[in-house]
């Protein structure tokens, strides 16, 4: 199957002042190559470039006509090169015109996302205009089939090299957490620590030498306006008077010793940490600024995939998602709260055995059974059976 990739990616530019998106198009591509299959992109098509812009801009409403036009000379140059199109778009991003006009090309349209569960309280409209949308949350479900929205629930795109592939023997005495610091993962756990874990946290954030960001000027109040207005236009005024009510919330400041903070890990770093810890702990719960609930929101995310695929032994929150690709207390083990994060971690302190089912097991299932490879040919029996 030959893939037209329109996935977030900057052709080697600077990189824009979006939240990472590089390594989406890093582990495709392997997945695509591991499956036998190829992948081209359209020459000079920077299509992070559309995340920048508010939606209604003008700038936006240029690149959408410039990358569009693009892509469909593009495809018309190089049909029989082209089964499908696999894309990575927001809506913002969206030209459903433009998809129209490839779908009658016959090259069928597949979009990716994968922040349904944070974004949307309701699906966008653009998203019905494709043929498939991959969806990796089992917890957004709900959203497409109420939306009648075309989609599969497939895992999230996580591809390791196969030179870590293998079970690891080599084991470290450290409980690790990696990753960027919100208030939700600081105050669960500071609330482990205080009951006596030795968790090591490393990521964005939570040492202030790692976050040059944080020196940065305030943006000028004109800009702050227009950012308010842009909020209140795209989003409405539900989402826009809860999106203040949840910033202006009072939050309890975790208290998380200094001791328990390392550097942020390099590359390789990362990788024999989640390898060789002994145990390496996952979050699900994410903050999100739409609603005016009280409720927790969590959704399996790419480390479920990522950690289990190295041979971790994993410990990550519970969600309803993890059910649908896991054994759990065979794979990987679960919890639902700092008091049995603390329980279950010591339990595979304390066994050895347990420890190692988890790596071969976890590993041998997320490698077997939830690859990119296995996702790909999904999806092409989707489309052309």
């Amino acid at each position: 199957m030959k893939i037209l990739l329109s996935f977030l990616q900057d052709n080697g530019g600077q990189p824009h002042a979006i939240p990472a998106y590089r390594f989406w198009t890093y582990y495709i591509k392997n997945g695509i190559e591991e499956a036998g299959m190829q992948w081209a992109e359209i020459p000079g098509l920077d299509w992070a470039a559309g995340l920048v812009p508010y939606e209604n801009d003008p700038a936006l409403q240029r690149w959408q006509q410039q990358a569009w036009e693009k892509t469909i000379n593009y495809i018309k140059a190089n049909r029989r090169q082209i089964d499908i199109c696999l894309c990575y778009l927001y809506p913002k991003q969206i030209d459903t015109g433009a998809i129209k006009q490839i779908k009658a090309m016959g090259v069928p349209c597949v979009n990716f996302y994968c922040d349904n569960v944070r974004s949307f309280t309701k699906l966008p409209l653009q998203f019905k205009v494709f043929d498939l949308v991959w969806v990796p949350e089992f917890e957004a479900l709900h959203l497409y089939q109420t939306a009648r929205v075309p989609h599969v629930n497939l895992p999230m795109p996580m591809w390791v090299d196969p030179k870590y592939r293998h079970f690891n023997e080599q084991e470290t005495d450290i409980i690790s957490f990696i990753g960027s610091r919100d208030d939700l993962r600081a105050q669960l756990l500071a609330d482990a620590i205080t009951r006596g874990l030795p968790i090591q946290i490393r990521g964005n954030g939570w040492n202030d030498t790692n976050e040059p960001a944080a020196q940065q000027l305030s943006p000028k109040p004109s800009s702050k306006i227009k950012n308010q207005f842009n909020l209140l236009r795209n989003a409405g005024i539900k989402v826009f008077v809860a999106y203040h009510f949840q910033r202006n919330k009072k939050v309890m400041p975790a208290n998380i010793p200094v001791e328990n903070i390392f550097e942020k890990p390099g590359f390789d770093e990362y990788i024999r940490l989640s390898r060789e810890s002994m145990v390496t702990l996952g979050i699900n719960r994410v903050p999100t600024f739409n609603t005016f609930g009280k409720d927790i929101i969590t959704y399996s995310r790419l480390r479920d995939l990522e950690a289990p695929m190295l041979g971790a032994c994993y410990l990550t929150e519970y969600t309803a998602g993890l059910s649908q690709l896991y054994e759990l207390g065979t794979d990987m083990e679960t919890y639902t709260n700092a008091d049995e994060l603390v329980y279950k971690c010591r339990e595979l302190i304390a066994s050895k055995n347990k420890r190692k089912e988890l790596r071969m097991k976890g590993q041998q299932r997320a490698l077997n059974s939830h690859s990119i490879p296995q996702s790909l040919q999904l999806i092409k029996t989707r489309l052309f059976s």
